[in-house]
């Protein structure tokens, strides 16, 4: 079951191999994992996506980044999260390669475009760190 907040809010699971990730995400850090042969990649998992080799580290990356697709929430779909819309989804490519996902916070929705630069950081939610973006 997905743990949530007392407000009813989503949060995320926590298992031993994303561990690192999200104490690094207390410290407002980015810490992701790096194959030596094919770079950082996202979400944690035990094997490279690409080679499927296991032999990766932990290495902290830059919080910089670029939207690829961002959707508009209007009407609170989780209801949780009814009382944060309008929000925005982004999609987004960071510098140093992977590509994640996180709601995006202080940009005017209208403006909001395919290419806005963008820098991460994460929000304490309780006992949980959630990623989030706002414009660079």
């Amino acid at each position: 079951m997905q743990p949530r907040s007392s407000s009813g809010r989503p949060l995320p699971l926590v298992t031993p191999l994303s561990q690192p990730y999200f104490d690094a995400a207390r410290e407002n850090r980015l810490l992701l994992q790096q194959c030596p042969r094919d770079g950082f990649f996202f979400y944690p998992r035990e094997f490279c996506p690409h080679c499927l080799q296991d032999d990766w580290q932990w290495q902290e990356a830059r919080k910089l980044g670029e939207v690829y697709s961002y959707t508009v929430e209007q009407t609170g779909q989780e209801p949780g999260l009814k009382g944060m819309t309008p929000f925005a989804i982004a999609v987004v490519d960071l510098l140093d390669g992977p590509r994640v996902i996180g709601n995006l916070r202080g940009e005017d929705l209208e403006g909001l475009a395919v290419g806005a630069k963008v820098v991460l950081f994460f929000e304490q939610v309780e006992q949980a760190s959630i990623l989030f973006f706002r414009p660079a």
